[in-house]
């Protein structure tokens, strides 16, 4: 009778992208199987909503250029039907977590911050008027305005929605200058989607790693920052 050997599992290795400023490391996995250095984590996790990604919900049932193909575009949000825990994260010297409304039991005694994402004239509208985060040090409530439909998600993404949830790069750029990182540290977003921390980060001259385990979102994110690098090389 022969004994079975459990062969080691190998390790993922990383898309490495860099210019003068900045290097930028990309791992398409789950983040939970990494083990990173870095100065903060800022993120914008699957909150365990069970998101309806549905866009046709936003258009009267009729599928939209603008506001993209519906779930069958876009699909499921990957690990969202699961109750987030926020706890391999806040490990981190810095963190800025999104969603923190949801599993805010979770979370330690921190500042709230508050992203309005929609006009005055628009409040009690359909879906929330703001979203909230949580960082982890500190104790205020700072909040950043910046209205951004479909349409300008599109102008972000170069003439697409990239991701259901896709934020702002002046949100997460705010967000790295509320955490007061600087040209040389690096940021970990374990959730990275299309991409957008890393974007701020490249113009700040951070560092970046991100993970992201869904392949169409991972593949997005790796053309973005690709982009952004070289467009930093030009300047």
């Amino acid at each position: 009778m022969t004994s079975e050997k459990t062969l080691p599992v190998a390790p993922v290795q990383p898309f490495v992208l860099r210019s003068s400023r900045v290097t930028v490391t990309l791992y398409k996995c789950d983040c939970t199987s990494l083990d990173v250095m870095a100065d903060a984590v800022v993120s914008d996790p699957p909150y365990g909503m069970n998101w309806n990604t549905d866009s046709t919900r936003f258009s009267g049932g009729q599928r939209s250029i603008e506001r993209g193909d519906g779930r069958d575009d876009w699909g499921d949000i990957q690990s969202d039907a699961e109750p987030f825990d926020p706890s391999p994260w806040l490990k981190f010297p810095k963190v800025i977590l999104w969603g923190a409304n949801h599993y805010a039991a979770r979370l330690p005694v921190g500042t709230t911050l508050i992203w309005l994402k929609k006009d005055e004239h628009l409040f009690g509208t359909f879906l929330s008027d703001a979203e909230l985060g949580w960082m982890n040090s500190g104790y205020g409530v700072y909040a950043f305005k910046k209205q951004f439909p479909p349409p300008s998600r599109m102008v972000e993404g170069g003439g697409r929605v990239l991701h259901p949830t896709q934020k702002p790069v002046a949100l997460m750029d705010w967000c790295l200058g509320k955490a007061k990182l600087s040209e040389g540290q690096t940021v970990f977003d374990p959730y990275m989607g299309s991409g957008t921390t890393g974007v701020a980060c490249i113009r700040r001259g951070i560092n970046f790693i991100g993970a992201e385990k869904d392949g169409r979102h991972f593949d997005t994110a790796l053309e973005r920052l690709t982009r952004e690098l070289s467009q930093e090389r030009l300047f």
